[in-house]
């Protein structure tokens, strides 16, 4: 196994942004169980750090790859347009104009029905930009906007949370 190879190539599948969550569940299993450092008991200790070094490998690319945030980013990567999440923070204006508008209504929300809400709206917009990266990083490629997607979801993702500690703050125990 080539500890080197990307997360796609480690786990047999084509390099796109759309992936079988079962099939990639299923390969996953199937390299863990591979990898396993328990496998290579009888082969000395060097057999098995490198067994827990593959491990590890699989693993880490297995969650990347799970997770439709982190699997864009890395294909952003891949395809020669970082994210750079800490310094590049442009984003489009309408897209910082509506954060504000959703900061001032979870600042003003009172109660369950005003949060319920404003987490459709999000939500609503979390799938718009999930549309956005399938199709730009497997119909009609642009790395760039799909960087630019890829930093407003995890805006969202943050924002998310957000409305979930206000939805608690409303509701001490």
């Amino acid at each position: 196994m080539n500890l080197a190879s990307d997360d796609f190539s480690l786990f047999g599948l084509p390099e796109r942004y759309r992936l079988d969550r079962a099939d990639l569940d299923a390969r996953w299993k199937r390299l863990a169980a591979q990898v396993h450092p328990d496998r290579h008991v009888g082969q000395g200790a060097a057999a098995q750090a490198q067994a827990m070094q593959w491990a590890l490998r699989v693993n880490e690319a297995y969650r990347r790859l799970r997770d439709p945030l982190r699997r864009a980013a890395y294909l952003c990567e891949r395809r020669g347009t970082p994210i750079e999440a800490e310094s590049n923070t442009h984003m489009c204006t309408a897209f910082l104009m509506e954060q504000m508008l959703w900061r001032e209504a979870l600042d003003e929300a009172a109660d369950d029905a005003a949060i319920d809400g404003l987490h459709a709206q999000v939500m609503a917009r979390q799938k718009g930009l999930f549309d956005t990266l399938d199709r730009t990083l497997d119909d009609q490629p642009d790395s760039p906007r799909a960087a630019e997607a890829v930093r407003s979801l995890m805006f969202v993702e943050r924002f998310l949370h957000d409305i979930e500690r206000r939805r608690d703050a409303l509701h001490p125990l």
